[in-house]
């Protein structure tokens, strides 16, 4: 098992590592558009403001856009230059509900006229998010691990809504599994003659793990659960959270996964009582 838990730690890491390394904000337009006429200008803009001042840990990307949108509109600058933030805010995860709501409270400080103008440029970029999606957007951001695709392959085994995103294949096989608030999957078995199982590591939100005769015991970001070969079982989401642990397929002999009943709203709404 120190084995196992070594190449795990490695293997997290590693994929952390990687996708910090990938999330380093970088610009090129100030070369691209002044670089000829104002070189220095363009080096400051891309290589100092942008290069550094957006990567600095102190503020996520997501609130350094909210920051940036909200002083461009202070000063009344609704042009181009608020349509790439906006555009940029957009991509660092700043949902529908937040830059509108953001919008709204701006225009009692800075003035009716520049919150219109601004709504009009963020109505058409956030014009394909629909509300319904902000709490995956907003739950995103909690953790580094994506959310990854809908779970259709497993529906029929989920309670509600889930998504799976395959975080590696190699050594120790593991995948990031989200659940919208209240989703849970089936009981279920991994079966195995050697070896074997499942560990669930929370990484955001809050969740339940419960083995078949034992509480239920809840989960929340760090927690770790050993769950041996052939024990009946399940995990989800708690009423009021969005949930996602790290599934790790622990190697052995002759495995197989035996899905069983669904956990019953009866059982499941007993949780929070």
């Amino acid at each position: 098992m120190k084995k196992v838990l070594f190449l795990l730690l490695i293997v997290l890491t590693t994929h952390i590592e990687s996708i910090m390394s990938q999330a380093k904000i970088t610009q090129t337009a100030g070369h691209a558009q002044l670089g000829e006429f104002a070189p220095k200008f363009a080096e400051l803009n891309d290589n100092i403001l942008f290069g550094e001042i957006w990567n600095r840990p102190g503020l996520s990307p997501h609130d350094r856009s909210m920051i940036t949108v909200a002083t461009l509109i202070g000063k009344g600058i609704i042009d181009s230059s608020l349509n790439h933030h906006l555009q940029f805010a957009k991509s660092n995860g700043v949902t529908r509900t937040e830059i509108s709501e953001m919008l709204t409270h701006i225009a009692f400080y800075a003035g009716w006229p520049n919150a219109w103008g601004a709504f009009r440029l963020a109505k058409d970029i956030w014009a394909d998010e629909v509300t319904e999606n902000d709490g995956k957007s907003a739950f995103q951001r909690e953790m580094i691990f994506p959310i990854g695709e809908p779970n259709t392959a497993y529906a029929q085994y989920f309670t509600g809504n889930s998504y799976l995103a395959r975080i590696s294949t190699e050594q120790i096989p593991f995948s990031n599994v989200t659940f919208e608030a209240r989703c849970r999957n089936n009981w279920h078995i991994h079966h195995a003659t050697k070896g074997g199982g499942q560990m669930l590591v929370c990484v955001a939100g809050r969740g339940w793990y419960q083995e078949e005769g034992k509480p239920a015991v809840q989960m929340l970001p760090g927690d770790v659960i050993h769950i041996p070969a052939n024990v009946k079982h399940w995990h989800g989401a708690a009423a009021d959270s969005w949930f996602a642990h790290l599934a790790f397929e622990i190697p052995g002999e002759n495995t197989s996964n035996e899905w069983l009943e669904p956990v019953s709203d009866e059982e499941y709404d007993k949780l929070d009582k």
